[in-house]
């Protein structure tokens, strides 16, 4: 499995000839300086963690563009139906759907979830991680955004990830003090990719902090912004 970075919480996974794009925050993200045309070649899947506008990003023009089948909460995707986005699987938490060679199963998250139309805001479900499961690949738990909470330990349990990605960035999210000790108490001996930090000016700016604090507790990688890193099952 290939992983790639794009900045914030937006990422591409590359495996047995799926494009999974989870959270394609491109347009108007500050962290984000490729190419959208190519961070999106060949997606055939988009999965979405909760409503904001942050994580939504650009799924209904890339699912326009390609066709790709994009995974999201029931209101999240009754909603993104309205908007033209044709091909939906819509789930919610404690669910696990099959798609074409891979699982995704949805979990609980701490956040909320909506977009402002109007001056109103509309509720789009509540926020959720996400796990994505493939024959032969690692396992990778997408948090989303979320506080810490002690069924972190339960969700592992469960679903065995190998590799997890944690949100480090402070104000909206766990910090890095209180994300590094959800790596200790809940995630020890994993991979772990820290993410939604580095993007507006509100979030903590670098993974330095959050990875000092994590110290030998477990594996973390920093992903080079745009560039694919190989992860392997242990």
């Amino acid at each position: 499995m290939k992983i790639t970075w794009f900045g914030h919480a937006a990422f591409r996974l590359e495996f047995a000839g799926k494009v999974v794009l989870i959270d394609p925050f491109l347009t108007g993200n500050p962290a984000f300086t490729g190419s959208a045309a190519q961070a999106t070649e060949g997606v055939t899947h988009v999965l979405l963690t909760h409503g904001h506008g942050d994580h939504v990003g650009d799924t209904v023009d890339i699912a326009g563009r390609s066709g790709a089948t994009v995974v999201a909460n029931a209101d999240l995707a009754s909603w993104l139906g309205t908007q033209g986005v044709g091909k939906l699987e819509m789930m919610n938490a404690g669910g696990t759907i099959h798609l074409d060679g891979f699982t995704v199963s949805m979990v609980r998250a701490d956040h909320s979830s909506g977009m402002v139309r109007d001056g109103a805001t509309i509720y789009l479900g509540n926020a959720n991680g996400l796990i994505v499961k493939a024959p032969g690949e690692p396992t990778v738990w997408h948090m989303g955004d979320t506080d810490i909470f002690s069924d972190m330990a339960l969700i592992a349990e469960i679903h065995k990830p190998d590799v997890v990605i944690v949100p480090i960035g402070d104000r909206f999210t766990m910090g890095p003090e209180t994300a590094a000790v959800a790596v200790s108490r809940y995630l020890g001996g994993l991979t772990i990719i820290p993410a939604h930090y580095g993007s507006f000016g509100l979030l903590e700016p670098k993974a330095d902090r959050f990875v000092s604090l994590v110290g030998e507790e477990a594996t973390v990688i920093v992903p080079e912004k745009g560039v694919p890193t190989e992860l392997r099952r242990p």
